[in-house]
């Protein structure tokens, strides 16, 4: 069984400008929570009177000029979030909604100002709520390797989780023994924890999951449950006893995954302040079909950078704490502030089948 969709979710992963007005649609299991007028773009279009819309992934921000001036800023992609004194023009001052963003190792800045007056508290309030609401519902779009998922041998289910089996006697395929463990299979997620440790277990959401087919493996016929490129493209295989249910166990996964991809669930509800909460990003009929020329896209990205690119002809120059030549750092840093930086990369690695 491949996805019965190639619908890979970028909404909330990607920083992205002047998209196609298709692009500033909401997909499949994306909502608008909030929808704002009018809204400047103090950063990149200052004076332009645009609408921002806030949805359960991301920010959207079209200009009031054309729709083919626009912002899609991913939730997954914000490091900070704070207001900041913004100067309107010679007379009036006013605070701004100011987002920090990373992505594709690059930082942009956003400033977000609200051109009613004293209405910038409603902004930051409002998108303040939905992005902790995103922020704390990551189970339900991330694989997770040793979460906490049980309380009692039980697994304590999400907010619109529904549990429709738990199977005893899965075995867990990722070591040369195997891993005796429980299988709970939801309408969101598989979920497989170990009988002996109870912190050795693995979430994979069925948003994650590319295919479920069953393989031979060392082991006999095994149910192998195939991931993302996002999530690391992995291969877990599980044995379930009796051997014969493991057909019953891939079928009824295929059936709950399909029935995942026709409304995905992204983790989390909230009293919506639009009166058509089905209302979208339209274009106009001459605005619909129109290329774009985006010969100037590194003219728009300057504007929200923060990084200053190193000039082509700066040299590498000589470190005596590494004894070895590297790029200039940036102002203020020194070397003991790189070893600041920790990553998790290689972390909690799963085996995969041959």
């Amino acid at each position: 069984m491949q996805s019965p969709t190639l619908d890979v979710l970028w909404q909330d992963s990607s920083v992205r400008f002047d998209v196609g007005i298709k692009y500033t649609r909401f997909r499949s299991g994306e909502f608008l929570v909030d929808k704002l007028h009018p809204i400047e773009d103090t950063k990149g279009n200052l004076g332009d009177k645009g609408t921002l819309w806030i949805t359960n992934l991301r920010l959207i921000w079209i200009s009031g000029n054309t729709r083919r001036i626009n912002l899609s800023i991913g939730y997954a992609c914000i490091l900070s979030i704070n207001t900041k004194t913004t100067q309107h023009d010679q007379k009036r001052q006013s605070d701004a909604l100011h987002i920090m963003t990373k992505f594709s190792g690059i930082r942009y800045e956003f400033i977000f100002t609200h051109l009613a007056l004293n209405s910038t508290i409603q902004l930051f309030a409002a998108f303040i709520a939905v992005y902790k609401a995103y922020d704390t519902s990551r189970m339900y779009r991330e694989m997770k390797l040793r979460a906490c998922l049980l309380d009692n041998k039980k697994l304590m289910l999400l907010p619109m989780e529904k549990l429709y089996e738990e199977i005893d006697g899965a075995w867990n395929l990722s070591s040369d023994q195997g891993n005796l463990g429980r299988l709970f299979i939801t309408n969101i997620r598989v979920v497989w924890n170990s009988t002996m440790n109870v912190n050795f277990n693995i979430s994979i959401p069925y948003l994650h999951v590319t295919a479920i087919t069953i393989r031979s493996s060392k082991f006999g016929r095994a149910l192998a449950i195939e991931t993302s490129k996002q999530s690391g493209a992995y291969i877990l295989g599980f044995r379930v006893d009796p051997p014969e249910k493991v057909s019953v166990v891939q079928k009824q996964l295929c059936s709950l995954h399909q029935l995942y991809w026709k409304n995905p669930i992204f983790g989390f509800e909230m009293n919506r302040e639009v009166e058509n909460d089905d209302e979208q990003p339209s274009a106009d009929e001459n605005e619909e079909d129109v290329t774009i020329d985006n010969s100037d896209h590194k003219d728009v990205l300057a504007a929200y950078l923060v990084d200053k690119a190193i000039e082509p002809n700066q040299f590498p120059v000589y470190n005596e704490e590494l004894g070895l030549a590297i790029e200039p750092l940036p102002a203020g840093y020194k070397i003991s502030d790189l070893w600041m930086v920790f990553s998790k990369t290689g972390e909690d690695k799963l085996s995969i089948i041959k």
